[in-house]
């Protein structure tokens, strides 16, 4: 037995904000920050793991059933991972891991969909198991919904688990449309900013998001706005207000976000970079104006996207973009920021957000 090494990264989410529990569009790209493992088969059912961050691991599988005391923690994504390759005939068995991983935790990088894909990929590479990247991402957000406890859409797991820059249509689900998107961003800096903002107490406005969007869906007899038509939608705007408005709001944001994706990779696809950055900055204002996710409801004291936000259009203005990074209210933003400016952004940011706020990333191709 040969010991063999597996790596998974994290991703960025470029377009399509709040889009894909609707069904919707995203622009998506794998990060040069990543999950490793080095893996050894051990010729039992036990899954050994070693974390360098997180301590040890041990799941034995022969029990695949989700359980109480593990949710939340790396063992019950081990075994929901296993447990989806089980039920789709796919070979798993025990082996023994070491893994590292450079993809700060709770920076909005997606480190638990990097360490999804990476058990995704060891039983694929240890036990030949015949499955797809989409697979892979399948059984990581499996894992992460049923068996971890946190509801969440494929966008992490397929960024992830495909690698390089991807627009992923979501109309189905379970077999989404995942495209490779060409793109010369060289003269440009990838830079997410972590504003170290707290996600604790945030549940609610999170939730609040997909169930305003759904309730208008409802309101048509459908599940989710992608199978709303937007003529209709537009249509109905003066009885929909009964929602709220904000509701209404993110319906318009979602019918727009989700137009704004396929824009953005056709400009990246014909070079048109200039155009690319504006759509970029559309996403952003209509985050900020539309969806509402810049902010918690009615928080005065706490603004930091926001204050990120602002001070990267005041630097940026006409030479890069920017918007808020994954679910918003607080964490981290993007932005594009042109090679020659990369210090004094850095510099910028630092003084207001910590001097290891900025992660420069590279789009990472498998």
């Amino acid at each position: 037995m040969q010991e063999q090494v597996f790596s998974a990264p994290g991703r960025i989410e470029i377009g399509g904000n709040h889009t894909d529990h609707q069904h919707g569009r995203v622009l998506a790209a794998a990060i040069n920050l990543e999950a490793r493992c080095s893996a050894i088969k051990n010729e039992t059912n036990l899954v050994r793991i070693t974390n360098a961050q997180y301590g040890s691991e041990i799941v034995d599988l022969s029990d695949l059933h989700a359980r109480e005391d593990e949710k939340g923690k790396s063992a019950a994504l081990i075994r929901g991972v296993a447990a989806w390759f089980k039920q789709k005939g796919h070979a798993i068995g025990g082996f023994d891991g070491m893994i590292t991983s450079n993809i700060p935790a709770g920076s909005g990088l997606s480190s638990s969909a990097a360490f999804e894909v990476l058990i995704g990929k060891v039983f694929k590479g240890l036990f030949g198991s015949a499955v797809s990247p989409l697979d892979i991402a399948l059984a990581g957000q499996f894992a992460e919904n049923v068996y971890f406890g946190k509801p969440s859409g494929l966008m992490d797991q397929a960024a992830s688990s495909f690698g390089e820059l991807v627009m992923i249509d979501f109309a189905n689900p379970q077999n989404p449309i995942v495209k490779k998107i060409p793109y010369s961003l060289k003269d440009f800096a990838i830079c997410v900013v972590d504003t170290k903002g707290s996600h604790a107490d945030l549940t609610d406005e999170y939730a609040a998001v997909p169930f305003e969007m759904c309730t208008i869906a409802n309101h048509f007899g459908k599940e989710h706005l992608r199978e709303v038509e937007r003529e209709l939608f537009y249509a109905n705007i003066a009885g929909l207000r009964k929602y709220g408005d904000r509701a209404v709001l993110r319906g318009l944001h979602f019918f727009d976000e989700n137009d704004r994706v396929l824009k953005q990779a056709e400009a990246l696809e014909k070079g048109l970079i200039n155009e690319f950055l504006e759509l970029v900055i559309e996403s952003g204002r209509s985050s900020m104006s539309r969806l509402q996710n810049i902010y918690p409801s009615g928080s005065t004291h706490a603004q930091e996207i926001n204050l990120a936000l602002s001070l990267s259009e005041q630097l940026l203005c006409g030479r890069g973009a920017w918007r808020v990074h994954g679910g918003g209210f607080a964490g981290t933003i993007l932005a594009f920021v042109p090679q020659e400016m990369k210090a004094e952004y850095q510099n910028r940011m630092g003084n207001v957000f910590g001097d290891d706020c900025c992660h420069f990333l590279k789009i990472y191709n498998i």
